[in-house]
């Protein structure tokens, strides 16, 4: 059995893919490139498949050096970074790998949910300065119970799903939506559904995003959108950063017309340029204190869901090159009959 040639231009690891390599036993044979590392047009030629993470740019002009590809396989749920109609153009299959991570973000989506309404981290940080002083419930902004408040889900795909399956478990009333939820989902899992985001923001408290990241979401939450939420909601986005107006976050939250925001996911990772509510975050503004909180895009991380998304991305590669069978294939609806094998 002969053996494919499969490239990683930005490779997250420094372990050599120990990972990679068990799942690819002797049938693929695997460069893993850093991001800093550059391949040839020569190189490029000769590669099979590609495992692509978030940093390389997969776009036209590069799959033009692609001339054997037959499979470009995403590291993760996203796809933003590879041209799809490119792909399609040339018979190339683009996958993801969407069945990681699930419940990491679900569970990160509450965390962040319970850390603004039950003030973890302000009481931390108070106790952290001066624990006599500052032992007191009355330091911090007033905390929240979170039984009887409504959870907005922009989205109800697995992730969202999974997070209201756990906010209905705090005893939180679940309102969705989404247009392309084929319609009686969202009462197999006991929420309600509106038809609009506008109608959707005026009925909740809390505000979570789970949708991908298309060119019909990019910048879908505005500032304008943000104002209908009650003056009391806290915003939560743990999706992508792009599908969020940072600006308008920012205007919301000094206005006093958010109470809080908590965010994962940037427009551009690391934040260069720094978006004005990180500037204001860093420089400590009082207005922002105990109002904002920040991780840097690890809803998805744990050493499970990293070993997961590492195998089975590997795995989606070897079935497709080895097996001919495809899954999780995200520009199906491009390839045209027949251009699967060029």
């Amino acid at each position: 059995m002969s053996s494919f040639r499969v490239l990683s231009p930005d490779f997250q690891y420094t372990d050599g893919g120990i990972i990679e390599r068990e799942v690819a036993t002797s049938n693929l044979i695997l460069d893993l490139y850093q991001c800093h590392q550059e391949v040839s047009s020569e190189s490029l030629s000769k590669y099979f498949g590609l495992l692509v993470y978030h940093i390389a740019k997969i776009d036209d002009c590069y799959m033009d050096q692609l001339i054997n590809c037959r499979i470009i396989v995403r590291c993760g749920v996203g796809f933003d970074n590879v041209d799809l109609k490119a792909a399609a153009c040339r018979g190339i299959a683009v996958c993801n790998t969407p069945d990681y991570g699930t419940g990491e973000i679900a569970d990160h989506t509450i965390g962040m949910i319970l850390s603004l309404e039950r003030q973890f981290v302000s009481y931390h940080n108070l106790l952290k300065n001066d624990p006599l002083t500052n032992f007191s419930h009355l330091g911090a902004p007033p905390g929240r119970r979170l039984r009887g408040r409504s959870i907005g889900l922009l989205g109800m795909g697995r992730i969202g799903t999974a997070t209201a399956l756990r906010a209905k478990a705090f005893g939180m009333r679940v309102v969705i939506y989404d247009p392309y939820l084929p319609r009686g989902q969202e009462i197999a899992v006991g929420v309600e559904r509106v038809e609009s985001l506008e109608e959707l923001c005026r009925q909740v408290n809390i505000l979570s995003i789970h949708t991908p990241l298309t060119e019909e979401t990019q910048g879908i939450i505005n500032e304008k959108l943000l104002r209908l939420l009650p003056k009391d909601s806290i915003l939560i986005n743990t999706a992508r950063g792009p599908i969020l107006d940072l600006d308008g976050v920012y205007n919301v939250l000094k206005d006093g017309s958010l109470r809080a925001a908590a965010i994962d996911v940037f427009p551009t990772e690391p934040p260069d340029p720094m978006p004005k509510l990180l500037k204001a975050l860093q420089n400590n503004e009082t207005w922002l204190q105990q109002r904002l909180l920040v991780t840097p895009h690890t809803a998805w991380y744990s050493v499970d869901s990293a070993l997961d998304l590492r195998r089975k991305s590997v795995e989606t590669v070897l079935q497709y090159l080895r097996d001919d069978k495809l899954r999780n294939c995200v520009n199906a609806h491009l390839l045209q009959t027949g251009q699967f094998f060029r």
